[in-house]
């Protein structure tokens, strides 16, 4: 396994029309993630963060520059190809789980292996451990209407790890907790990287969580600024 970043980002440019007008909100944005590390992403509302992290993650495609994922230019792929390399590589975890209702928690998570063609006989097992990981063993047959927040929240954190990405974008993913639950479903976060050595790009409001990521970049007037933690 190559031993380079993760991800690398060059000159990434991203903005929108309004009628005539035009908001530019990414700026040149470079950024570069090794394997296992944990950045946090700042910023006020209406900063571009979440567009940040679907350029990030292959579900936007930019203006310019360049997003690598494991040194694969993303948008010089194909979109089968890029599906391909997102469902293999990258974890996404939301402020809103975006669970299917119709699924049981154990389904849900399933899901991304199943996508692969992975046999259910195969894939069943690590899942069930990864749910027992995350607390949730004894509620593998509920759907997301019988979990509490905390509890959907967290089987959409397994459901994102559950490939073994090599990267997890995760956009505000306690912004709807209470901070009990956003406590356990940080330390889970951290454990779960640690463990599987898979890097993390997060943004978020709270600072709880920032602190405890291994640099913190501030998103402000379109480009990328380190923060210094603990100032």
């Amino acid at each position: 396994m190559s031993e380079g970043p993760v991800l690398q980002v060059e000159q990434l440019r991203h903005g929108y029309a309004f009628g005539p007008e035009r908001l530019v909100v990414l700026r040149g944005i470079c950024l570069e993630v090794a394997r296992g590390e944990r950045v946090g992403i700042v910023g006020a509302s209406g900063q571009g963060k979440s567009t940040l992290l679907h350029l990030l993650g292959g579900l936007e495609r930019p203006e310019g520059g360049t997003v690598r994922v494991l040194g694969q230019d993303l948008y010089a792929l194909s979109e089968a190809a890029r599906s391909q390399l997102r469902n293999a590589s990258i974890g996404f975890v939301y402020q809103l789980h975006r669970l299917l209702p119709e699924f049981t928690a154990l389904e849900n998570v399933l899901l991304p292996l199943l996508i692969r063609r992975m046999r259910r006989s195969l894939a069943e097992p690590w899942a069930i451990e990864l749910l027992e990981r995350v607390g949730l063993g004894k509620r593998l047959h509920h759907k997301p209407g019988m979990l509490s927040g905390g509890e959907r929240q967290r089987v959409a954190l397994a459901r994102a790890l559950v490939t073994r990405p090599a990267l997890l974008l995760a956009d505000e993913p306690t912004g709807n907790l209470d901070s009990a639950a956003a406590e356990r479903v940080h330390a889970l976060m951290l454990e779960l990287n640690e463990e599987l050595g898979t890097a993390m790009v997060v943004v978020t409001h709270e600072p709880a969580l920032a602190a405890r990521m291994a640099r913190v970049l501030h998103l402000r007037d379109g480009t990328l600024q380190e923060e210094i933690l603990g100032a």
